[in-house]
């Protein structure tokens, strides 16, 4: 996810929309006579006003195209020709909606070449002040040290020196590098991995975190992350450049040298995230009101006549962007304390009578839907693992398919689970279907979606699964 702190883009975005859209309109009023008889749709009114009717009918399809196509999306690192790209396929989108609404009124008389016209000089100056911002940008980067962000470079790699030498030499692109540091001796650097986290502590101007990903252990990146996102700065990854690359990944070209980020994918995206919150939050209310409250009493009974302990378990698993918070559980062992790398086991002595029931059932899991109210979890989701786990299994798994599932919330069931890649992991096969299920799941996902996992979920409650003990 890009963090915008302290840039133009929130001011220059807007503008240069408006722009564009003016310029549109006022070449219309200068190329087209439209005829203001009844228009074959309306009959009174301002739809009587083709003017009126176009402008209309431009803007509206001007921010969906644009929108669509990232007309507005350049960044500073972006290239004159991705620009030019940008411009031409706009140019043909927007000449298929003119002609389109020419052709759909019978009244409106303006003829093709008259319209190419119109098209040709709006984007002529569309393009003129597209680019002449994109460089008097640059120039205020270059000549006046404005627009800058201020970065650190984590790694020794070739990729890591070569993104150096670009900050250092390519002023036009606004980067200031703060520090360098890695675990091989190195002139430019500023210290070891462990120096930079002190460095980011006291440092209070960081933009953006710029990993060599192969140099570092998981527990290295997880930290990397969580700093990243709780100072509200950008990391991102530059990977082996002999390797292929993920598509699960974003990837940005400076100059030639590929540099990862991660993908802000259609979960995260604002509205996706309040349909999900608010489902989340009337679908766990149903559950703690009508089920939880009352089957609470009664396992407290149950729970307690068998076994000493707390009726609930709490134990710590990672959340979204390894985010650590407490999980909770109906107790179903006898004992409450978490042992690393020990899964449940069929037929584990640990297990009470009544537990054994509350894991066949899933009932155990259902004090989860606290954590959903209180935004740790989501009812539909990638299962979160142990804290041991986490770092056991980033071991097998690609590490950008690993970070890319803790870039959303953890949930109570998942794809994987009702695929029966859930509880003991026997194997390297089982982990890495589970997370082939998940990243499915994440790069999926709709409502539809979670609803059928759900259903799937109580059906299987009823039918029973393999690992469920």
């Amino acid at each position: 996810m890009d963090y915008q702190r302290g840039r133009y883009s929130w001011v220059l975005r807007p503008l240069l929309t408006s722009l564009d859209i003016l310029i549109i309109n006022l070449l219309a009023f200068c190329f087209f006579s439209f005829n203001d008889q009844n228009l074959y749709f309306f009959s009174s009114g301002i739809f009587n006003n083709k003017h009126v009717l176009y402008i209309i009918y431009s803007i509206i399809f001007w921010l969906f195209s644009t929108t669509f196509i990232g007309f507005y999306r350049v960044y500073r690192y972006t290239s004159v020709l991705n620009i030019v790209s940008l411009i031409v396929k706009q140019f043909f989108i927007f000449a298929i909606a003119v002609y389109a609404f020419i052709g759909m009124f019978r009244s409106v008389n303006v003829g093709a070449l008259v319209t190419l016209r119109y098209l040709i000089y709006s984007f002529i100056i569309i393009c003129a002040i597209k680019l002449l911002s994109y460089f008097l940008l640059k120039t205020f980067r270059k000549r006046l040290n404005g627009n800058v962000r201020h970065v650190v470079i984590i790694g020794n790699s070739e990729g890591a020196k070569e993104l150096k030498f670009i900050f250092r030499n390519k002023k036009e692109l606004g980067y200031h590098l703060l520090a360098m540091f890695g675990n091989e001796k190195w002139i430019e650097n500023k210290g070891t991995v462990k120096d930079s986290f002190k460095f980011l502590e006291q440092a209070n101007n960081v933009d953006e975190i710029y990993c060599a990903i192969d140099e570092l252990t998981e527990k290295e990146i997880n930290d990397f992350v969580k700093y990243a996102n709780s100072h509200h700065c950008n990391i991102k990854f530059i990977p082996n450049t002999k390797k292929l690359f993920t598509k699960r990944l974003k990837t940005d070209f400076y100059n030639y040298l590929p540099v990862l980020s991660i993908q802000k994918v259609a979960l995260n995206q604002d509205f996706n995230k309040l349909v999900k919150r608010t489902f989340d939050i009337i679908f766990s209310l149903f559950i703690i009101i009508f089920i939880l409250s009352w089957i609470t009493l009664i396992l407290f009974i149950l729970i307690k006549m068998e076994s000493k302990g707390p009726l609930f378990y709490t134990h710590k698993r990672n959340g979204i962007n390894y985010k650590e918070f407490v999980c909770y559980k109906f107790r179903s062992l006898r004992t409450v304390q978490e042992i690393d790398g020990t899964y449940v086991k069929q037929n584990d002595n640990r297990v009470t009578k009544i537990g054994r029931f509350l894991r066949r059932t899933s009932i155990d899991e259902l004090p989860q839907f606290v954590n959903v109210l209180l935004g740790d979890m989501s009812v539909v989701g990638p299962r979160p693992h142990m804290l041991s786990y986490t770092d056991e299994y980033s071991k097998k798994i690609d590490k950008y398919n690993f970070i890319f599932r803790h870039h959303v919330k953890p949930g109570i069931t998942g794809l994987a689970q009702i695929k029966g890649y859930r509880g003991e992991i026997k194997n390297d096969e089982d982990i890495i279907n589970r997370i082939k299920y998940d990243i499915f799941y994440i790069e999926n996902w709709s409502i539809l979606l979670d609803l059928r996992i759900i259903f799937q979920t109580i059906i299987n409650i009823f039918k029973g699964q393999e690992k469920a003990y």
